[in-house]
């Protein structure tokens, strides 16, 4: 099925120098999209939107710390300056600080709350207002399926992914009047630096969790990411979408 994309729609992506974020920016770009690519380093955001650009497509690239309030709203408020209104907002910013409970430190709790949840919460105050003037948009934001089921030594990173999902639920119900859909899809586990980084028994051990047998890829996420931002997704809001080889039934 080919996808139908706004003419002249920009996004905003966090979390888009690497893994899933980066995926989910370079498609976008490949539907058409101006993206503006954000991440903590300019670095690695510059390399994204270097490599939309080369492809034919337009993006920007923008460093900000997105667990910061403050950071977020002065960015925010200078792109809907140059931008004027900016539709589609992708939450995929995320990090993880895995101890178990006994051994997790307060700045462990709060850094990881702070990114991956409150940072969701950030952006949509800062660009709803044009969004919601103009009634259309897609905010789609990357959960997990620790956030359904919970992990050990990940107390941290499963209430943020949980909470983005009511997050998201609650958000869909607000925007809604206003034709403006949000989701959430949660990834199972997906091949990227970090899960490469993990021994082989780690892996295996994963693999047999999985009825599919093997780890998705970031184009997986970076695919239903689009169709959720398509025209053909402007009757689905509110839901969770599992991409995660049937790990969670």
């Amino acid at each position: 099925m080919n996808l139908n994309f706004r003419e002249n729609c920009v996004a905003l992506v966090t979390g888009a120098g690497r893994g899933i974020g980066k995926a989910i920016a370079e498609t976008l770009g490949k539907c058409g999209m101006t993206v503006i690519c954000v991440s903590k380093t300019q670095k690695s955001c510059a390399t994204t939107s270097l490599a939309i650009n080369s492809a034919g497509g337009k993006a920007v690239a923008l460093a900000v710390d997105v667990s910061d309030p403050e950071a977020v709203a002065t960015a925010s408020k200078e792109l809907l300056d140059e931008f004027g209104c900016i539709p589609v907002l992708v939450n995929g910013a995320g990090i993880t600080k895995d101890k178990l409970m006994l051994r997790m430190s307060l700045e462990d709790w709060k850094e990881v709350i702070d990114t991956n949840l409150s940072s969701c919460f950030y952006w949509a105050k800062g660009l709803q207002s044009p969004m919601m003037k103009n009634k259309w948009g897609r905010i789609v934001n990357i959960s997990s399926v620790i956030g359904l089921i919970g992990n050990a030594g990940q107390a941290n990173y499963a209430a943020s992914k949980a909470g983005m999902i009511g997050y998201s639920q609650s958000l869909a119900r607000e925007f809604a009047s206003r034709n403006i859909t949000v989701n959430a899809v949660a990834p199972g586990f997906i091949e990227t630096d970090m899960t490469a980084e993990l021994s082989d028994d780690v892996q295996n051990s994963i693999l047999q969790m999985i009825p599919l047998q093997r780890m998705g890829k970031a184009s997986d996420i970076a695919s239903i990411v689009a169709y959720l931002c398509s025209e053909e997704a402007n009757y689905i809001t509110g839901q969770v979408f599992r991409v995660d080889g049937g790990m969670v039934m």
